[in-house]
């Protein structure tokens, strides 16, 4: 049969013309949404991203993030030319010369395709704008025919995208979706993670090795496969060269450089400045409203639900929505939280606690439970010290999933006594791995001190370091505000600030001579004495009696103005956990937190005007507007005129006192107001101290109260927390942007005409004492 040449045309013309009339109906289909919904143009404006919320210090340091995926936006002029020109020349070097598709590139692909070429890095048709429409709005699919359309719903978008944002706009925001491996999404999270920089400062060769992370972030990870990264990098600087972005000189001169990871830092909720108070950050931003069986204490049920009907920061996630009624979530919604905290008192805090504690306190009570041969206080029974471990057991991680698991008490306890491969935390080596038993591995935990340590502004109540544990990867306990532990004697200064409104003055004297106060029940309460024999039977004044921690005078004071009185004294400037009004309480028999101690304390130093600890100033939204402003609370508690001779009676216990060796060690000059405090058995140590621009509190203790050093030299407050003050002290009078000085002085009122010169003479208590913190120094020197 013969076919005619006009059907022969015909069918040609058919054939030739049938792909791309399939193309532009697939088009259309695509268009119209027929193969899934294209973004609108508020989608382009708006993409749903999970962006990661920033806590920023009040020296402008992001100190961390709270992040689904760690991931914070940057413009266009953030970005170091580096970055761009490496991206460019890598990635799209017709970026600026198309409008979303490359069709050049596009025919070279498929020339390759078809000879069977393989497609490499950067030569794979797709423009940086294809890929930013991918990264934004589709889910790569396996399927072939799924693909194909998938792959015109990017053209389409990546035109849509070219028309509405400039070039600049779309290379920022392609950096902003690009996952980067190491749990870092975006240039910002990258920068930080792997040269703890930001992108404006990337230099050529830190460039090139973030562009070579794009297509493969764990095939070409510098810290995973550096050799391939090193690889990949080189090929990028080469690229860059062969666009003219930089000589052949810098290129030869460049790929010799090895790749620095130094610097190198998994950005997650466990590193990074502050952990412990970014953490309370976001558990006050999230709390809910208290409920009265959540708490032991109706004390601090009343303060939290105060906090939660008049502080809008308590609960403020909860309480605030976003134009669409959603309520705000601080780990997507891409949130900047300004916060009181200076970075670098922050760091000088950190080191403080683990310098004191690490290189000498924690060695020093190995030492001693070695030598001793228990690590309980011997006051407890074997059945006692069987009953914390058991406690403990139950409430680990390991009993509570073996339990859920259906094994039986019996069998899960076999398995605490089989040695496994762990890491556990070390004071002096930081993560370690080992091998030991669960159970004991519970023992060495209890064996392990905890410190915590808060800093601030006095006048403002601004937080300036917050310290709240050992090490939050191990643990999330918040010791400074979620942890209460008898005060001890750091609760004196409220007792004599009773004395010192109702007329009394620091040259006041009493005789030290034991008091004997009948309770309620007809029993008489005596007050054992901390002063040696040279004193007894003797006149005091209230100066020195302070400075010597004396409890007999201190018994005197709490009959004469009572146990109420005093502890209204504690809430009245910033305490507001429960307190028993028994005399005991003059020794410091409460709990009490080194948040509200510390808060309490910054009173004397402020005049008088109690300020509660205020740690965040305003949030912003992803957009930089203003969502929250935050001002802190206030109350004038005691007059300028007592509060200033407090702070004269503080300063006797640092310079002749129990806080001397703060003198003698640390910070020789400037006026420092203090107080030590040990509660029964050693098992707190405390030091509370003020200068003028700064108060800071310090607690050290383990976990369980039976866990103790066996003596007050070592175990005493002047030993166990009084050097993280003075660590801390001297690195911030050293650090001269700080503005901090040794020639601060407290203010004095202008009607106050009192001699402060008592005891200004050394007594052979006060040489005793030095001799004592010499001694414990010449101690520290051994070891």
């Amino acid at each position: 049969m013969k076919i005619s040449r006009n059907k022969i045309l015909k069918w040609g013309w058919i054939i030739f013309f049938s792909p791309f009339v399939l193309l532009i109906l697939m088009i259309l289909l695509v268009m119209i949404g027929v193969f899934g919904s294209l973004p609108s143009f508020k989608d382009l404006e708006n993409p749903q991203r999970k962006l990661a919320t920033s806590i920023i210090s009040a020296d402008g340091v992001t100190l961390g993030t709270f992040h689904v995926e760690n991931r914070s936006p940057v413009n266009y002029e953030d970005l170091s030319p580096n970055l761009v020109n490496a991206l460019i020349s890598t990635e799209d070097i017709r970026f600026y010369g198309h409008s979303g598709i490359d069709f050049n590139s596009l025919a070279r692909v498929f020339v390759k395709t078809i000879i069977g070429g393989n497609v490499t890095g950067g030569g794979g048709g797709s423009t940086i704008t294809q890929q930013l429409a991918l990264n934004l709005f589709s889910e790569r699919s396996t399927n072939k025919i799924k693909r194909v359309m998938q792959k015109l719903q990017e053209w389409i978008t990546a035109v849509k995208i070219e028309r509405s944002y400039t070039k600049e706009e779309i290379i920022a925001m392609y950096l902003n979706t690009v996952p980067f491996g190491s749990n870092a999404f975006g240039i910002r999270a990258a920068t930080q993670t792997f040269f703890k920089k930001d992108p404006a400062d990337l230099n050529i060769e830190e460039a090139a090795v973030l562009v070579g992370l794009v297509n493969g972030p764990t095939m070409y990870s510098p810290v995973r496969n550096p050799e391939r990264a090193l690889k990949r990098r080189n090929h990028v600087i080469s690229q860059m060269c062969k666009y003219g972005f930089i000589s052949e000189n810098q290129r030869d001169s460049i790929k010799n450089i090895p790749i620095d990871m130094s610097k190198y830092s998994q950005q997650d909720h466990n590193s990074g400045l502050a952990p412990y108070f970014r953490e309370m950050i976001k558990r006050t931003m999230n709390a809910k409203k208290p409920e009265p069986g959540n708490y032991n204490s109706d004390a601090d049920y009343q303060y939290d639900l105060y906090q939660w009907e008049n502080n809008p920061f308590y609960g403020w996630c909860g309480k605030n929505t976003k134009a669409n009624g959603e309520n705000y979530n601080i780990d997507r919604d891409g949130l900047k939280i300004y916060t009181t905290i200076d970075s670098r008192m922050q760091r000088y805090a950190e080191q403080a606690v683990e310098e004191h504690i690490g290189k000498y306190l924690q060695p020093t009570f190995d030492r001693e439970i070695k030598a001793r041969k228990r690590l309980f206080s011997e006051d407890l029974t074997k059945k006692e010290v069987d009953n914390i471990i058991t406690t403990a057991i139950k409430q680990s991680e390991r009993y509570r999933e073996m339990a859920k698991a259906g094994f039986s008490h019996s069998e899960i306890l076999k398995t605490f006594d089989t040695p496994v491969k762990m890491t556990v935390f070390s004071w002096t080596k930081g993560d370690l791995d080992t091998t030991m038993t669960p159970r004991d591995s519970i023992l060495y935990y209890k064996s392990l001190l905890r410190a915590a340590f808060m800093v601030i502004e006095p006048q403002t109540g601004h937080v300036k370091a917050y310290v709240g544990g050992a090490n939050f990867k191990y643990f999330k306990y918040d010791a400074v505000k979620q942890g209460k532990r008898q005060v001890g004697s750091t609760i004196k200064p409220f007792l004599y600030t009773l004395a010192m409104q109702e007329g009394y003055t620091p040259c006041s004297e009493f005789a030290c001579i034991q008091p004997r106060i009948e309770l309620p029940s007809g029993e008489f309460w005596e007050p054992k004495s901390t002063t040696r024999d040279i004193h007894r039977g003797k006149m005091l004044t209230l100066k020195k009696s302070l400075a010597l921690s004396d409890n007999w005078i201190s018994g005197q004071l709490v009959e004469k103005f009572g146990a109420q009185a005093l502890a209204d004294m504690c809430h009245r400037m910033g305490i507001h956990s429960h307190m028993d009004a028994v005399p005991a309480l003059c020794l410091g028999a409460a709990d009490v937190s080194p948040f509200e101690m510390v808060g309490a304390y910054a009173t004397f130093a402020n005049k008088g005007v109690h300020i509660e600890p205020f740690f965040v100033t305003r949030i912003e939204d992803n957009k930089g507007n203003v969502i929250g402003a935050f001002v802190p609370e206030s109350n004038e508690a005691i007059s300028s005129e007592t509060a200033y001779l407090m702070l004269n009676l503080m300063q006797g216990v640092v310079n002749h006192g129990t806080a001397i060796s703060l003198r003698t060690l640390y910070v020789p000059a400037g006026q420092i107001a203090g107080k030590t405090g040990t509660s029964n058995s050693q098992s707190d140590g405390w030091f509370m101290g003020t200068m003028p621009k700064l108060t800071g509190g310090v607690w050290v203790g383990a976990e369980d109260r039976s866990v103790h050093f066996s003596g007050l030299r070592l175990g005493g407050g002047s030993n166990m927390a009084l050097p993280i003050w003075g660590i801390f002290m001297k690195k911030v009078l050293n650090d001269n942007r700080l503005n901090i000085s040794k020639d601060d002085v407290f203010e004095k009122p202008v009607n106050i005409q009192l001699n402060f010169d008592c005891d200004t003479v050394d007594t052979t208590e006060d040489v005793e004492n030095r001799q004592e913190n010499e001694n414990i120094e010449d101690n520290r020197n051994l070891f």
